[in-house]
């Protein structure tokens, strides 16, 4: 049984410039830092990045929950994210957005005012 995302893993080429990186985009520096795997919590979730140099364009995109998608894409693009998918209101009030890292993988947003955090265990 599927009980939730717990970890989404991004490949990139250079595992310090990522980790700068996606500590400013998260505020937060990573738990776990090795020369093979950084990870970072997030939420009671993970994201990781793997230096294996092969990032993708294609493939699933994991969306990470944020209080204001529109802001959050803007704080994006000025730490040096590109568009992918611009901001969309999907129905119910739910807004998404796909940008591209400086690495070259996807990265979601969505603001979803239904989804209740205290609810996932």
């Amino acid at each position: 049984m599927i009980q939730g995302l717990r970890t989404v893993i991004y490949h990139v080429g250079d595992l310090a410039k990522a980790k700068a990186w996606y500590a400013q985009v998260l505020e937060s520096p990573p738990y776990f830092d090795q020369p093979f795997y950084v990870g970072f919590a997030v939420g009671g979730f993970e994201l990781g990045l793997i230096p294996d140099g092969q990032p993708g364009t294609g493939g699933c995109v994991a969306y990470w929950g944020v209080a204001d998608a529109g802001a959050a894409l803007e704080r994006l693009e000025k730490l040096g994210a590109t568009i992918r998918e611009p901001l969309q209101e999907v129905g119910g009030g739910i807004k998404v957005a796909v940008v591209a890292d400086p690495f070259g993988n996807s990265f979601g947003v969505i603001e979803n005012p239904h989804f209740d955090a205290k609810k996932v265990k």
